[in-house]
């Protein structure tokens, strides 16, 4: 299936972000709240992995999902407070999350080079289950 496409602004920087600017690379999209448990323990192991990454090989991109946040800013003083390496957007209310049919947060799907969803995983998947399946989009 094809990902739908988005456009988002980064929650700290106001600079817009396209999928359709990735065209031509695999993609690591993750939706997520700062409220969220495991959210907090994703993202930091992400952080890691996003600073050793080649991201001429791999986009790496995370939305924070605003319509299942407390407030508007939520996301955006998550991301400051825990320094977060990797571009942060601000989804519109719920849209993008719904469009890729996500149920909770973190959900991490993967997309190949022509942005077809290869993996979703949901929020019980652990970094290594994810990482396992990398290879077969980074081809």
């Amino acid at each position: 299936m094809k990902a739908p496409t988005f456009s988002l602004q980064e929650v700290r920087s106001d600079k817009k972000y396209s999928l359709n600017d990735y065209l031509g690379q695999p993609v690591m999209l993750t939706f997520w709240a700062s409220w969220c448990p495991d959210c907090m323990k994703d993202l930091p192991t992400k952080g890691q992995f996003y600073e050793h990454a080649d991201l001429e090989k791999l986009a790496f991109l995370t939305i924070n999902v605003t319509g299942r946040e407390r407030s508007e800013e939520a996301g955006k003083q998550f991301a400051i407070k825990n320094d977060l390496p990797f571009p942060v957007l601000k989804d519109e209310g719920r849209e993008t999350y719904d469009q890729y049919g996500c149920s909770g947060v973190p959900t991490t799907v993967l997309l190949d080079k022509e942005h077809n969803i290869v993996e979703t995983f949901g929020d019980q998947a652990s970094f290594m289950d994810i990482v396992k399946v990398l290879p077969t989009i980074m081809l």
